[in-house]
């Protein structure tokens, strides 16, 4: 099946030794497509990133669950009948480590294959063959519905007070002076304490995919972190894997 070229002006950058193509004037987030079919998986990612995704497409449930760990996924679109691991144990495994929205795709329309997708943690379940107009609509109402959602304006940790609002930091009361992108990456820590969060990750959602820079640029910061709220074991290193806030 051809495509029409997508109209759009991208760049290339290369990030931490992987090149990364995208609409820079026109990017709203990654979605991760596991799907093994080619014209399924080439359709999808054109629709997407002709409204702006950026899309990570894999054809097996390992693979998508390897890349689940290496991205900052705003949704995923998992077929059921996949290679190897399918469909109903990579969302049934992602659930367990994460909320992100989950739509599963599907060749089968019985009702019981709906309900074990919705009881495996999907946030919807579509047929094939399906429009990929409707389906992007639809992922786009679950994104609005998820993300209305206020996020938490003030995070405790230990003896950790941060205040989004005011942008202030707290230990025991006392005021600690951080800069902002220190601010944002003890923001993120905190808000998701408890899980280890890879160094990429943290590059991306704190410095966002346009920074250039490398992982090493995160444990100077973390550092740096670590001697201004002097709690040197509230952020672990965990080896190989990156970082994770400790509750307690």
């Amino acid at each position: 099946m051809a495509f029409a070229p997508l109209q759009a002006d991208y760049v290339r950058l290369t990030l931490r030794g992987r090149t990364r193509r995208y609409d820079s004037a026109r990017m709203v987030g990654t979605i991760l497509v596991i799907e093994d079919e080619q014209s399924i998986g080439a359709l999808l990612r054109a629709y997407l990133e002709r409204d702006g995704f950026r899309v990570v497409w894999v054809r097996s449930g390992e693979e998508g669950l390897a890349e689940f760990s290496r991205h900052p996924v705003r949704l995923v679109v998992l077929d059921v009948g996949l290679p190897g691991v399918d469909g109903f144990e990579v969302c049934r495994r992602m659930r367990a480590r994460s909320e992100v929205p989950i739509v599963m795709l599907t060749a089968r329309d019985e009702e019981v294959d709906r309900v074990a997708g919705l009881e495996v943690g999907a946030d919807d379940y579509v047929p094939k063959p399906f429009s990929p107009r409707e389906l992007v609509a639809r992922m786009k109402a679950i994104l609005r519905r998820v993300e209305a959602t206020p996020r938490e304006q003030v995070l405790r940790l230990q003896e950790v007070t941060l205040n989004r609002t005011a942008r202030e930091v707290e230990v025991d009361g006392r005021p600690v002076e951080l800069t902002g992108k220190e601010f944002d990456l003890l923001a993120f820590l905190m808000e998701n304490a408890g899980a280890v969060l890879s160094r990429d990750l943290l590059l991306d959602r704190v410095w966002g995919m346009e920074f250039p820079g490398e992982t090493r640029t995160v444990d100077v910061h973390v550092a740096q972190l670590r001697k201004k709220l002097g709690r040197p074991g509230l952020i672990r290193t965990v080896r190989g894997s990156g970082y994770k806030a400790m509750r307690a």
